[in-house]
């Protein structure tokens, strides 16, 4: 195994949050050398992170950060000859880094004879098995999207004038009282709306459309995140519409059904365009390679959840193989532009020898 290094906080950097479980909003350094764990840091952090196992915490007075200030340089001058010194101070002078890693600390170690190369997939791969803290976020903050659904389930049956920011309000209140965040946005469309993408939603939703809630809340204490999606209609649904929720509905269960550890996001993917394919739908493996694809299956059936609500594995046409400890959204959908669509999205957690479903909430399209 490589020496590490990484300079981040551990609100942006996933890489950095898996390593040292702590929410710390401003840079410092982490680094492994020969199998060691270092951690140099603030004293404001050091008492958070001294708890850690195997981590030697390093207060940033032994790296001479009151000479640096003392000298007048500039906060980011100080803060590259602090990484600097970090490394000199383990003999760390050849290292990995994810792909983040700042391009002006960089350039100063490399300056000062510092070897770096950018692994990003080294960093990806500590990650995809979620450790103990980690899935315990993942069930919390899935809870508290299970509860936030069921508050919009609640509010479209009792009916009245409704708009998605209505919805969109319910949700965030849930989530308020559940004890988790939403840092990104909360979708809630409807209609026409639910046909594009990552389209959040807006207006007065009428009977007879679409209405998707795709929810990703995130646990602040695990920094993980949840990931679901139901499609509801208000009033009686179309017959095109009921008939897209039953093919995603079969392909949902097909797809986790597939899931075990060994094999490939890529051949779960497929087996879901298969499926679509059958009943006369587009799918990224049929579409024109120079057109986007509006209509039908246009996205990848899902993707990993953890530290960032996208993540690997992918489920897609680059999906790689499966491990135990790997939790994934699996979201098949139908769709068409000018209409709208369905899309229903369960986390799965891979077992040993299968997967188990995370979610639990009905799929249930009428109210």
């Amino acid at each position: 195994m490589p020496d590490l290094l990484i300079f981040a906080d551990t609100i942006r950097s996933p890489e950095l949050r898996h390593e040292v479980p702590v929410p710390i909003p401003d840079a410092f350094i982490y680094a492994e050398k020969d199998g060691g764990r270092y951690v140099f840091v603030g004293s404001l952090e050091i008492p958070r992170i001294q708890g850690i196992d195997s981590i030697v915490t390093v207060p940033l007075e032994e790296l001479g950060i009151d000479e640096l200030y003392g000298q007048g340089l500039p906060w980011y001058e100080a803060e590259r000859e602090l990484v600097l010194r970090a490394c000199r101070k383990i003999d760390l002078d050849d290292a990995v880094t994810p792909r983040t890693f700042p391009l002006d600390a960089a350039d100063h170690l490399r300056e000062n004879g510092v070897v770096l190369r950018a692994e990003g997939e080294i960093f990806d791969e500590r990650r995809r098995v979620k450790n103990d803290s980690e899935l315990a976020g993942i069930r919390r903050a899935q809870r508290a999207a299970e509860r936030a659904m069921g508050a919009i389930r609640d509010r479209l049956k009792e009916g009245g004038a409704l708009t998605c920011e209505d919805l969109q309000a319910e949700a965030l209140r849930s989530f308020s009282e559940s004890g988790v965040i939403a840092p990104d946005m909360v979708i809630v469309s409807h209609g026409e709306q639910t046909a594009i993408g990552h389209e959040p939603g807006h207006g007065p939703i009428s009977e007879g459309e679409a209405v998707i809630a795709d929810l990703y809340p995130q646990d602040p204490v695990s920094g993980c995140y949840a990931d679901m999606t139901r499609t509801f209609c208000l009033g009686e649904p179309p017959e095109e519409l009921v008939r897209y929720q039953g093919l995603v509905k079969e392909a949902l269960d097909l797809a986790v059904d597939a899931i075990r550890p060994g094999i490939t996001g890529k051949e779960l993917h497929r087996v879901t365009c298969e499926l679509f394919q059958e009943h006369g739908f587009p799918t990224q493996l049929t579409k024109d390679p120079d057109k986007p694809l509006e209509d039908g299956f246009f996205h990848s059936l899902g993707h990993g959840v953890g530290l960032e609500v996208h993540e690997l594995p992918s489920l897609g046409r680059l999906g790689t193989e499966l491990v135990a400890g790997d939790v994934l959204a699996v979201e098949p959908g139908l769709y068409r532009k000018g209409f709208g669509g369905c899309r229903l999205e369960d986390l799965v957690l891979v077992t040993d020898d299968g997967a188990e479903v995370l979610t639990d909430f009905p799929y249930d399209l009428e109210l």
